[in-house]
């Protein structure tokens, strides 16, 4: 099913670890793997743990992003609140259950009747994890089903992430202009390191980058740097932005890119 591919277009470009890159790959893999298969129901198992990645990706922004909003968030989470503020990878997040942590994304306006669909996605992954001697996904129709609804998912959760990036974006350009100044002199790798990997990016999440009204920032001393630096954002990855745009690959490609 060519439609499942899109879920790679949601996912970080390219990662910061290599074991975080592997386990999106297993992930695919297993996915794919069952599916040609026809074992439908594992395939499904897969595919939720992608999603779930794209939501742990998604909070790791907001922590990011907003840490504020995130720290009064946690309120409710005080068994894990030390751990969640200190996490230093969105896959620390597992460490609650997947219902409660979905709670987080009303720090992007997702209100309670949104999320309680995105926990029906839980529930039915539930029901496939425990042996209750039922096979839920007999045939490629239904699951191929349960990917369109669960795409759709994905993309809701997306556009209401699209503020937040743009944030994110605007304050990177305005603290990482300097080239004498920050980590990298070369834009291409602070781009990389910084945006990209410290924010998990993925290629629809560079759409937003691109599209940016950066002219808010036009009051800054070091516009013309922050021009350079958007830039130089589109010259290296306008491409991959292309490509999403297009309906992404006939098969998902996590591999990082260099």
């Amino acid at each position: 099913m060519a439609e499942a591919a899109e879920l790679a277009d949601y996912l970080p470009l390219s990662f910061r670890a290599p074991t975080e890159q592997e386990y999106i790959e297993f992930l695919w893999g297993a996915f794919e793997a069952n599916r040609k298969e026809g074992k439908h129901q594992f395939a499904f198992l897969a595919y939720h743990m992608l999603t779930m990645s794209f939501i742990y990706f998604n909070i790791w922004q907001i922590k990011q992003t907003d840490p504020a909003a995130f720290a009064t968030a946690l309120i409710g989470f005080k068994e894990h609140e030390k751990s969640l503020l200190e996490a230093t990878s969105p896959f620390a997040f597992s460490a609650v259950g997947e219902s409660s942590i979905l709670r987080l994304l009303k720090i992007i306006g997702c209100d309670n009747a949104k999320i309680g669909t995105y926990t029906k996605l839980v529930k039915d992954r539930n029901e496939c994890a425990h042996p209750n001697g039922n096979i839920f996904y007999k045939t490629e129709e239904a699951l191929d089903l349960k990917v369109t609804q669960t795409l759709r998912v994905v993309a809701e959760i997306q556009n209401h992430s699209k503020p937040l990036i743009e944030r994110c974006y605007r304050d990177f350009l305005a603290q990482n202009n300097d080239a004498e100044e920050r980590e990298y002199p070369d834009a291409d790798d602070q781009i990389r390191e910084v945006l990209i990997h410290g924010n998990y990016l993925s290629p629809l999440d560079i759409e937003i980058c691109l599209g940016t009204d950066i002219s808010t920032l036009a009051e800054e001393p070091s516009y013309a740097n922050i021009r350079d630096l958007h830039r130089a954002l589109g010259q290296t990855y306008s491409d991959e932005v292309t490509r999403a745009q297009a309906g992404g690959l006939a098969e998902p490609n996590t591999k990082a890119r260099e």
